[in-house]
């Protein structure tokens, strides 16, 4: 069959539109969506942010600032998390004593919310955390059964609970998994934060009690089912008042911001779930260090210093653990966020940008992260306006990405 020129070019312009099509399909300018929860509306909300896979702006989906936002489920939603395979949102909502499963939508949007009230699992939510595989949700609460602001003192009420639910294969959150009598595994009190190895193996805990001035790590082995058992030698010192807790994509180290000493505390990991902090350790941060996460790589650690409204940013030396600072050109490692970060996540679509939640001026701070040296330049746009008084702050790809990771 032969073709004068129009059809030749028509032919042309066609190919080169299905190339172009497919290009864009494969690598589509919005790389992640982020999910931002805000705790002064009554019910708390959830904000929806496209980033922009080459600058990492933000930018609102829909056509209106409301087409971007819904109801988290409940009041003051203080922790949100996705699910591995990006189909699901978790959150909990403090004051509504609850958690929620979200079903996120073709356009990103969490739908369908599955609200589960929190009863015998303990109550006052204050973290969360997914296994690996997808099918364990992690809720750490401010008190067992029963307690409260107002019986914490009584031999009853003596700490906090951890309680395990077993997630269905829609992102559904089952009933909870059963610890003898009981529906959670004791911590102590003030738990602040939970963490659960890529390798699904063990979880770790942090808690402060400001009577005796220490900080711990409990730290449990896992199965699949969700059943836990105390880690020997647990709990684990871990300096005044850790808030934050993270983990390397290797399963080899644990990191712990403590808030009143103003340090980075580092544990290597045991075989069965021991921790032996760095000999070299503590490391210095910012004032008031909360909010902490690692790269997708595991070769770069990001937290939050609360008092500073800065981000410190750290290189992950891979066979000794250490973080040492990631200095900019300027000479500094802490790059300026908004006020009173208290959340901070890495893009899990390309693992390029970093985020912050800003509580005090609402709004959201994003960097560039340098993927050579760790250090941070801010994103352009920034910085973006969010809910009020965001608290917490996640990543879900869009579309499918490949990450490269370190093997241990």
């Amino acid at each position: 069959m032969k073709f004068n020129k129009v059809g030749q070019v028509s032919l042309l312009s066609g190919v080169a539109l299905i190339l172009a099509t497919a290009f864009t399909a494969c690598n589509p300018v919005t790389i992640d969506y982020l999910y931002v929860a805000g705790s002064k509306a009554t019910p708390g909300q959830i904000q929806v942010f496209e980033v922009d896979r080459v600058t990492g702006a933000l930018s609102t989906i829909g056509s209106n600032l409301s087409d971007s936002i819904v109801s988290s489920g409940g009041n003051n939603p203080i922790s949100a998390v996705p699910s591995p395979n990006g189909r699901s949102l978790f959150v909990a909502n403090q004051a509504s004593n609850n958690v929620v499963q979200f079903t996120i939508a073709s356009s990103g949007l969490p739908s369908s919310p599955n609200i589960v009230p929190l009863s015998s699992e303990g109550n006052t939510p204050v973290a969360i955390a997914v296994n690996p595989g997808g099918t364990l949700l992690f809720v750490i609460n401010q008190y067992q059964p029963g307690c409260s602001t107002a019986t914490t003192g009584a031999k009853t009420c003596s700490g906090g609970a951890l309680a395990v639910f077993p997630i269905g294969s829609s992102g559904s959150i089952g009933t909870p998994v059963a610890n003898g009598k009981l529906n959670y595994w004791p911590v102590g009190i003030n738990p602040t934060a939970v963490n659960a190895l890529t390798n699904g193996a063990d979880v770790f805990v942090s808690t402060f009690d400001p009577n005796a001035g220490n900080g711990y790590i409990y730290s449990f082995g896992a199965s699949s089912s969700g059943a836990l058992t105390p880690i020997t030698g647990s709990p684990y010192f871990a300096g005044i008042k850790p808030m934050g807790i993270t983990s390397d994509p290797t399963n080899r180290y644990v990191y712990v911001t403590d808030f009143s000493q103003n340090e980075l505390i580092a544990y290597s990991i045991i075989s069965g779930g021991i921790l032996r902090p760095l000999i070299n350790g503590p490391f210095k941060t910012g004032n008031e260090p909360s909010a902490i996460t690692i790269d997708p790589r595991g070769r770069f650690l990001y937290l939050t210093n609360e008092l500073d409204n800065t981000v410190s940013a750290y290189n992950i030396d891979l066979p000794t653990g250490t973080p040492s600072s990631a200095v900019n050109v300027t000479g500094t490692s802490s790059n300026n966020t908004g006020t009173l970060p208290v959340g901070i996540v890495v893009d899990s679509g390309f693992g390029r940008f970093v985020y912050t939640a800003n509580f005090i001026d609402d709004s959201v701070t994003g960097f560039q992260l340098n993927a050579s040296t760790g250090t941070l330049t801010p994103a352009q746009g920034g910085p973006f306006p969010a809910v009020g008084q965001p608290t917490a702050v996640a990543s879900i790809p869009r579309g499918n990405h490949s990450i490269e990771t370190i093997q241990p």
